[in-house]
């Protein structure tokens, strides 16, 4: 699998926080967050993450299109710390249309934004 050319940007932002015990004494984040993307319209989707200033999460969310069509999508990738209140994200998300992106963004958790690039994956 590759990265491919450049589909647009993304820009969300969290409206919830849920905290709960993950394993091996960890604690899991889910943040449910909602915004827009390049070529997907409004945009809304819940992340989960796992561990502390890095880790593993997972990502299912839908995008409802301007034609008033809904694709569904659903992925998992890595965080990690890059800077005070910042994390980097990358991850791989499998749209209900077959096809599947790259996505390239960072978090301020000061703000609770997400943003980034997405691009083609093959």
């Amino acid at each position: 699998m590759a990265k491919g050319k450049e589909l647009g940007v993304f820009s969300s932002k969290s409206t919830t926080l849920t905290y709960l015990p993950g394993p091996a004494g960890s604690t899991l984040v889910q943040a449910n967050f909602e915004g827009t993307a390049t070529g997907f319209g409004t945009i809304g989707g819940t992340a989960t993450f796992v561990g502390g200033k890095s880790g593993t999460f997972s990502y299912c969310g839908a995008a409802y299109l301007d034609n008033g069509d809904q694709l569904n999508g659903a992925g998992s990738g890595t965080y990690e710390s890059v800077g005070a209140n910042r994390w980097g994200t990358l991850f791989v998300v499998h749209v209900s249309d077959g096809s599947a992106l790259l996505s390239e963004g960072q978090i301020d958790l000061a703000t609770r934004t997400w943003s980034g690039k997405l691009f083609e994956w093959s």
